[in-house]
C-alpha cells in the first residue's frame, strides 16, 4: 500500500495555486485557512503553504510531512480515478499561521473539521 500521495496529487504550479486563491472559496479556523476550487481532474489535489514567519526550516517540513498525512489518511478523499460522475473534486490550499496549531491531535481535529466543511 502506498505510504504517501503521488505527485499527480500535490499541486506544484503556481498558475494553479493563483486560481485557488482568486477564484475559490475558502472556509477558516483559527490559525489555518482552507482555499478550494473545483477542479476538472477527477481525483483531490493538496498543498499545505506555512504562512511567512512559520518558524524554521524543521517546524515547516514538519508541518508539511503532518498535515499531507493527515490529508492522504482523510476518508472523505477523492482518489485518482476514482470519482464519479457526480463526484466534485477540488484543488485544496491549506494555510497555517504561526503559533497556533501545537499538537498533532489539534491539528488533525481542525484540519479534518475544515475539510469536512467543503463536502
Amino acid at each position: 500500500m502506498r505510504r504517501n500521495l503521488s505527485k499527480t496529487e500535490i499541486i506544484r504550479k503556481k498558475q494553479d495555486i493563483d486560481r485557488i486563491f482568486r477564484q475559490g472559496t475558502a472556509v477558516s479556523c483559527k490559525g489555518m485557512r482552507l482555499a478550494f476550487i473545483e477542479n476538472t481532474c477527477h481525483f483531490d489535489r493538496f498543498i499545505i503553504i506555512p504562512a511567512k514567519h512559520y518558524g524554521n526550516a524543521v517546524e515547516r517540513n514538519k508541518l508539511r510531512r503532518r498535515c499531507k498525512e493527515l490529508f492522504r489518511l482523510y476518508p472523505g478523499r477523492i482518489l485518482s480515478g476514482a470519482a464519479s460522475e457526480n463526484e466534485k473534486c477540488h484543488d485544496i490550499a491549506l494555510v497555517v499561521y504561526p503559533g497556533k496549531v501545537l499538537s498533532y491531535s489539534l491539528l488533525e481535529s481542525k484540519f479534518y473539521g475544515l475539510l469536512d466543511r467543503i463536502r
